[in-house]
């Protein structure tokens, strides 16, 4: 029998172990503090991030040409793959911190659990980017969804906080339904949880097999529920406009990285044997998730059901990606991790500027909330226009290498008519986020109030803009570190 406790499995989980020390201290040092310092629960969530950021710097720099460390019996691998996507959430978490400390404020809800109910999502989350079996992703997966639709609903107050939080969690919970049921026959197939011998098993049965394929459906239903794909996207536009801002903010980049690492998992190494058969589906979500997204959001006023719609626009480049993946090209799954870096800071900038627009007398949450940001804070309205320009994935911004290496993937696996489709589809998102540049540069002032700024959101923003840039002017280290990231995927 394998012998569960072994110091280097433990060692191996030391960044969650860290986070997860760190959530429950926010919890009992929130009792000592006095209302006015609040804001340093804040500062105790920062420092448990940095020390669960240091630690997997130290891991990425020992990983080396292997397929990184198995632990736990084969349930948790510790590779660059791993490390690659638990960083993104760290960074994303830290980022929503920052912006997190004046508003919590200025919506009177600076408690304590709000942050550590921040950490143990990303520890949910971190789990979920190591797991390689089916009882440890689903339970990762779980923890990352219940932080996520308390804190949905964390305004108390607030009805429309209440109604988009049960939504989310009714809906969540018939999608872990369906996600559980598939991995329960893909258990009833393989005899057992573990994602490599799912994968023989899988291999060793005649093609095509109807229970197979009933088990790869109702899996891929559960997961494109957690990711925002069309038909399962529903509960988005809902919980974006209803959730705090800060939260809409987490919700939109944090678990989606997580979950598309889940994602990667099941797919590369669980279910590989039936690429082609999860290529066919993956084809049609994928279209009907771009557009949906983008025809959506032409038509919305209120910023953040915007966003929710721009977020199931990303969500279907992002499964291009897969498209690439099945027939083989590396690139394919290379052009989503580099996604999902630059997707979380451009879209944690944009709503870093949306977070300032809320004041004690405006709830800031409607496009025209941003009209004549030009003329009362010119350098907010510049900041917004670059991470626009970034979602809609024009260059020098990092959202360009995000699109480009998915067009590539797309024509280097011959899959024309999708390409030529996303870049269409890239067309219309520029039509839709000009609507914001319009706004702000070109309509008239409706107050004169001037905008308040924290230091950690000015922090907050200033990570997000120079890290946009950056990637956009000279992103050759950040592919590399993608590339490096999903070689253990192909080992």
């Amino acid at each position: 029998m394998y012998a569960f406790f072994q110091r280097a499995d433990y060692l191996a989980i030391k960044p969650e172990i860290l986070v997860t020390m760190f959530a429950l201290a926010i919890l009992l040092f929130d009792f000592l503090l006095e209302k006015r310092d609040k804001w340093m629960n804040a500062l105790v969530a920062l420092i448990g991030l940095g020390f669960g950021a240091a630690q997997l710097t130290m891991f990425w720099s020992r990983l080396g040409e292997g397929a990184g460390y198995k632990g736990f019996g084969g349930a948790f691998t510790l590779d660059t793959f791993a490390v690659y996507a638990k960083l993104i959430i760290i960074i994303a978490t830290g980022l929503v911190v920052l912006l997190s400390a004046k508003y919590l404020e200025v919506e009177g809800a600076n408690f304590g659990e709000y942050y550590a109910l921040l950490l143990f999502a990303a520890v949910g989350m971190m789990f979920l980017a190591s797991g390689t079996d089916l009882i440890v992703l689903f339970i990762a997966l779980e923890l990352m969804a219940l932080c996520e639709y308390v804190l949905t609903g964390f305004l108390r107050g607030s009805r429309r906080s209440n109604e988009a939080a049960v939504k989310f969690f009714l809906l969540g919970a018939f999608s872990s339904g369906l996600l559980l049921y598939g991995m329960s026959l893909l258990y009833g197939i393989a005899g057992s949880t573990n994602l490599a011998v799912i994968s023989r098993r899988l291999a060793e049965r005649p093609s095509p097999d109807p229970l197979s394929w009933v088990a790869m459906i109702t899996l891929l239903a559960g997961i494109y529920f957690k990711v925002a794909a069309v038909p399962f996207h529903q509960w988005t536009p809902d919980a974006y406009e209803g959730a705090p801002t800060s939260i809409t903010a987490f919700i939109s980049v944090a678990p989606k990285v997580a979950s598309f690492a889940f994602f990667i998992r099941i797919l590369i190494e669980g279910l590989w044997p039936m690429r082609a058969e999860w290529q066919l589906l993956t084809i049609g979500v994928a279209v009907a998730t771009m557009t949906l997204g983008n025809l959506a959001a032409i038509t919305q006023t209120n910023i953040k059901r915007f966003f929710g719609y721009s977020t199931i626009s990303h969500v279907g480049y992002l499964l291009l990606g897969f498209v690439a993946a099945a027939d083989g090209n590396r690139e394919g799954v290379t052009a989503i991790v580099i996604y999902l870096l630059v997707y979380a800071f451009m879209n944690l900038g944009a709503f870093g500027v949306i977070i300032l627009m809320r004041r004690r007398d405006l709830i800031g949450d409607e496009i025209d909330d941003l009209s004549g940001l030009m003329t009362r804070a010119p350098g907010m309205a510049i900041l917004m226009l670059i991470f626009l320009l970034s979602l809609a994935g024009i260059p020098p911004t990092a959202g360009f290498i995000g699109k480009y290496f998915i067009f590539l993937s797309l024509i280097e696996t011959g899959h024309y008519t999708l390409a030529v489709l996303a870049v269409g589809y890239a067309v219309v998102a520029l039509y839709y986020y000009f609507r914001i540049v319009v706004a702000m540069f070109m309509k008239k002032v409706p107050d004169t109030v001037p905008i308040a700024m924290g230091m950690g959101v000015r922090v907050a923003l200033g990570v997000t803009l120079v890290m946009t840039l950056l990637i956009g002017i000279y992103p050759q280290p950040f592919i590399a570190m993608a590339r490096e990231a999903v070689r253990p995927l192909f080992l």
